[in-house]
């Protein structure tokens, strides 16, 4: 019985033109043998399994070929060219960084490189996974590498080109070895499939292609197992059951569902899948691909981003054309959010359901409250009382109502020594009409950031548009007239005021103040004015040139309190402050020893744990 060799050994190119995915590295090398332009040292880098190790092997075999052809090739003919292919060849030398990477394989390496070839006119030294070599041996291989004996090449080959240190990559000419794609694995598939007699279907090879991730050796392993498994006859459905691979019809019918809003059945075959061993992230995983591949369906320029096989590419345009791009982007956000917080979750299935469920609701185009389906959308309140939320809940026509007779329901208040005219007024007497204060007068008075024009004129009765003639009014409200008259009445009277209205109004004014005058504006918040009899309050300032200054502002500071507290008898004094009433600066032992006589435990924990004052 012959025996077996893998095909990833057996399959392995032994010269540039069967090398698949890097046509462009190695049409440089052929380049490079023909002109005889060859550099001491190379690197190749790139992902596992494309071919790095074989093409050093490959151009160190052509280097040495007694005969070599015109495009640069082996004649597979000569002593060297047999010696190579009989795996006799003295002339390379092949050395794994991995177990072999101390100071003393490099002093060996060192010794070796002196003895010169004896059959051809290169040794060439293949050193793979140099990234492992530590930092004192690739010290010690420095100088070698730099000026090495005319008949020496090396090669190094490595997966992680970032952990090689800059002196060394200085000294190498190096080629980047690209990820293979699916459609070169897929033919290079075809060709083993061939030459072995299996039979196969695209879709099972664009399968083993996709598991592969780019790299030819391991799609050559996954080959052998899957024609081993499905006994020479590569079949779709006996493929991803021997790679454990979700089938894409899966996925097909997820977004079928999604797109009938249906989700009891999206829950029912997500838990399909998790009984076949699948969990949640391989399917939100390949839920969110799915979704991909849709998005570039849209679109001719990215379709050749999309490799998939003939007939699973016909049933992803077919379902593209009834998903649109917004759904699609959406749902691939969530999916992808779905993924990022998969490990943190405690309850990982209750994630990805939720995820499904919010994809399933992304083209409801009604929304029913109540339903469960998905939560009514409301607007919060700008304001934190209960009555904003109230007039939010009336029609609009009602809170227009509500505004033209703000001015007759708003409670208010006049001064004791007034009567009313009726019995109405009486009790509008008994009540008072406040400047905006909060609800709770325990609370400290929140004081506004507004600007100038955040204030406009109180609207006291409905006002009449060019549009709407006079008499169409006058129906409508018959007793304007009476109303206007007695609101003019009442903007005559004028009404109580306290001391925490005039500070509230003081600080409001320092906040309209320009920012020309932002100096005054902060010392005026310090201040307190104080309210001393009826309608008249006072300011203490420091000194005489405060209170010129005040006194100039008092005209526009009464005009402000007047408007706002609705008294045209405000008015406001300036004085400065007696030497007894102003408070001198205690430094921080003083007050410490105030602080002691109002609590004595302070100076006990002071001397308990021997403190001292900064």
């Amino acid at each position: 019985m012959e025996q077996y060799v893998v095909s990833a050994r057996k399959y392995r190119p032994s010269e540039f033109d069967a090398v698949v995915g890097q046509e462009a590295l190695t049409t440089t090398l052929k380049k490079a043998i023909i002109s005889g332009k060859l550099a001491h040292a190379y690197l190749f880098c790139g992902p596992r399994g494309v071919g790095k190790t074989t093409c050093a092997r490959i151009f160190a075999k052509n280097i040495n070929c007694l005969h070599p052809t015109e495009s640069g090739e082996a004649c597979n003919e000569c002593e060297s060219c047999r010696a190579f292919n009989e795996q006799r060849s003295m002339n390379i030398y092949e050395m794994d960084a991995a177990s072999n990477n101390s100071v003393e394989e490099m002093r060996q390496l060192t010794e070796i490189v002196r003895i010169p070839p004896q059959v051809g006119r290169y040794k060439v030294f293949i050193i793979d996974e140099v990234h492992m070599l530590s930092t004192s041996a690739f010290n010690a291989f420095l100088k070698t590498l730099e000026e090495p004996p005319s008949y020496v090449i090396f090669i190094l080959a490595t997966t992680e080109k970032h952990k090689i240190i800059p002196t060394i990559l200085s000294r190498c000419q190096v080629y980047d070895f690209n990820r293979m794609s699916i459609a070169d694995i897929v033919n290079h598939l075809k060709f083993v499939a061939d030459k072995e007699g299996y039979t196969y279907e695209p879709e099972a090879l664009n399968v083993i292609a996709t598991k592969a991730d780019g790299g030819m050796r391991d799609a050559l392993s996954i080959f052998d197992q899957a024609a081993n498994y499905a006994d020479g006859n590569l079949t779709y459905s006996k493929v991803i059951e021997n790679l454990n691979v979700l089938d894409c019809d899966y996925f097909f019918r997820t977004v079928d569902n999604t797109l009938k809003n249906d989700i009891p059945q999206c829950l029912l075959l997500f838990n399909e899948i998790v009984a076949k061993g699948f969990n949640g992230r391989q399917f939100i995983n390949g839920l969110a691909d799915h979704l991909r591949n849709l998005l570039i369906v849209h679109d001719i320029v990215t379709l050749p981003l999309l490799e998939v096989s003939g007939d699973i590419r016909e049933r992803f345009n077919e379902q593209s054309q009834r998903c649109k791009s917004g759904f699609l982007i959406k749902a691939i956000k969530l999916c992808s959010d779905c993924d990022l917080n998969y490990i943190a979750s405690q309850n990982k299935r209750l994630l990805v359901e939720l995820t499904i469920i919010q994809i399933a609701q992304l083209t409801l185009e009604e929304e029913t409250p109540g339903s469960g389906l998905r939560p009514e959308k409301t607007l919060k309140s700008l304001f934190n009382n209960g009555e904003a939320t109230q007039k939010n809940a009336t029609p609009p026509s009602q809170q227009a109502n509500e505004r033209t007779s703000v001015t007759e329901e708003a409670p208010r208040y006049r001064k004791p020594n007034e009567t009313a005219s009726n019995g109405s007024e009486e009790k509008q007497s008994q009540s008072y009409k406040r400047a905006p204060l909060p609800a709770d007068d325990c609370q400290e008075r929140k004081l506004p950031k507004i600007k100038k024009n955040d204030f406009g004129p109180s609207i006291h009765r409905p006002a009449i548009t060019a549009q709407q003639p006079e008499d169409t009014v006058a129906k409508q409200s018959p007793s304007l007239e009476t109303k206007s008259s007695s609101a003019t009445a009442e903007d005559d009277e004028d009404y109580l005021i306290t001391e925490k209205d005039i500070r509230f109004y003081w600080h409001e004014f320092a906040n309209l103040l320009p920012v020309e005058e932002t100096a005054m504006a902060q010392r005026m918040k310090i201040m307190q004015p104080k309210l001393l009899k009826d309608e008249t309050f006072e300011i203490i300032v420091d000194n005489e040139q405060v209170k010129i200054y005040m006194s100039n502002m008092a005209p526009r500071i009464e005009t402000h309190m007047r408007k706002q507290l609705h008294n045209r008898k405000i008015t406001m004094q300036v004085r400065v402050a007696d030497p007894k009433e102003t408070g001198r600066i205690y430094s921080k032992p003083e007050q410490f020893v105030a602080m002691c006589k109002k609590n004595p435990a302070l100076l006990r924990l002071k001397n308990e744990f021997q403190l001292e004052l900064c």
